[in-house]
């Protein structure tokens, strides 16, 4: 159920869709850093299988 936002309906979901799609955009980012991490690690440790 969605509440009646009047005439600024357009800004107050134009906010969140943009709030939205940064925070996917940061946890993107953060798991794709942590995975390229992760593999600088292992083959600094030598675990190249890994």
């Amino acid at each position: 159920m969605m509440p009646d936002l009047g005439k600024y309906a357009a800004e107050v979901l134009t906010a969140y869709a943009a709030s939205a799609v940064l925070l996917l955009g940061l946890v993107g980012l953060t798991l794709w850093r942590a995975a390229r991490v992760k593999r600088a690690l292992d083959r600094a440790e030598g675990r190249h299988d890994a």
